[in-house]
């Protein structure tokens, strides 16, 4: 994957597996979000799965409370458990008995694959390649590797952003899996006020998913799109990313009226870029220009990662810019066009980083 290929770091294989890997249930991301919790609390590597069930458990728990949809699958008794516990009809060994038997089956085989393939990187192991055992029957658990820890470890920015971008990713997946809008229908739009991302039922009634800045980050490696100098996605960080309009948010009005020519909703999730304050509203900032034709091919390139993520972020993009690539840099080239036209001035940043997407 050239996500990766472009800067082979840990946190980009953590994101890989996150952002690319197949969704047909949640476990995905309940067990990245555990991994992060044992990370922060373990000296050993070994760990039981008994040991690992609860706080699995209580992630998915917490998720089916706000959204019940967390599989395409009709039924699942892990899933089940987890509704049991939450309506207090279980108790917790009963909750950790059926998730150690039900809820690791899957999961643990197909953390680490994207595309079909395993990334090179694990977190985990399940089986001990010196002595050819598998972790999970001649020691009733897996073994963390010194990747999860070097990366988690400490909890500082970085370990936070990845933390918030995989609670953002899940948030977007159980969405869409909730509201069962046909896929070429579901649209994933943006609030300037708020900064939330946001989506509408069949009803057209607004269902707020998540934080735009968690479910970009990952996207731009936790850089500015503009400059790639370092940014941040909490909330009280002095770093914190602006979400951006790449097109200039002036346009809206002047969209309104321009007819066939426009560019397409420059509220769109496909003109969203997160950008550092020095380039969004600093002296020599973006402010109401056009970014040059190098940052439009950046901006596709980062479009094309949207959609290599899958539902519902690849069908928001295709149904905003087209059906196919070349469809989608036409697009693009129009409306670059257009806003050309009428802002004038072409802006270029200082980098201050190297090229990461």
């Amino acid at each position: 994957m050239n996500f990766i290929d472009v800067e082979p770091t840990l946190e980009n294989y953590w994101r890989a597996i996150i952002l690319f890997g197949r969704n047909t249930a949640s476990y995905k991301f309940a067990l990245a979000k555990t991994l992060i919790d044992v990370s922060l609390e373990r000296d050993s590597d070994l760990i039981s799965l008994e040991d690992l069930a609860l706080p699995y458990a209580f992630h998915l728990c917490e998720h089916l409370k706000h959204t019940p949809k967390q599989s395409t699958f009709n039924s699942s008794k892990f899933i089940n458990a987890c509704i049991q516990f939450n309506h207090q009809q279980i108790s917790e060994d009963e909750l950790i008995h059926v998730t150690n038997k039900e809820g690791f089956k899957y999961v643990l085989d197909a953390f680490h694959v994207v595309n079909t393939k395993a990334v090179q990187e694990r977190f985990y192991d399940v089986i001990d390649e010196e002595f050819f055992v598998d972790e999970r029957k001649h020691n009733k658990g897996i073994r963390l590797t010194d990747n999860l820890f070097k990366l988690f470890h400490v909890f500082d920015n970085s370990a936070k952003n990845l933390n918030l971008e995989t609670e953002s990713r899940w948030n977007l997946v159980e969405k869409a899996w909730e509201l069962n809008i046909n896929k070429g229908l579901i649209s994933v739009e943006f609030d300037q006020d708020t900064k939330q991302l946001f989506t509408k039922d069949t009803k057209h009634c607004r269902i707020d998913i998540t934080s735009s800045r968690g479910a970009l980050n990952g996207y731009q490696k936790s850089r500015c799109f503009y400059c790639f100098t370092e940014i941040s996605v909490a909330s009280n960080d002095m770093m914190l990313a602006d979400v951006d309009h790449f097109f200039p948010h002036t346009l809206k009005a002047q969209v309104a009226t321009a007819g066939c020519c426009r560019p397409v909703n420059v509220d769109g999730v496909w003109n969203l870029v997160l950008a550092c304050s020095n380039c969004n509203r600093g002296i020599d900032g973006k402010a109401a220009k056009v970014p040059n034709i190098e940052l439009l091919k950046r901006l596709h390139t980062r479009n094309e990662y949207l959609i290599g993520s899958h539902h519902p972020l690849r069908e928001t993009l295709i149904n905003q810019t087209g059906i196919n690539e070349k469809t989608r840099q036409q697009f693009l080239q129009k409306s670059f066009n257009f806003s050309k036209e009428h802002l004038i001035h072409v802006w270029q940043p200082r980098q201050q980083g190297s090229s990461l997407f």
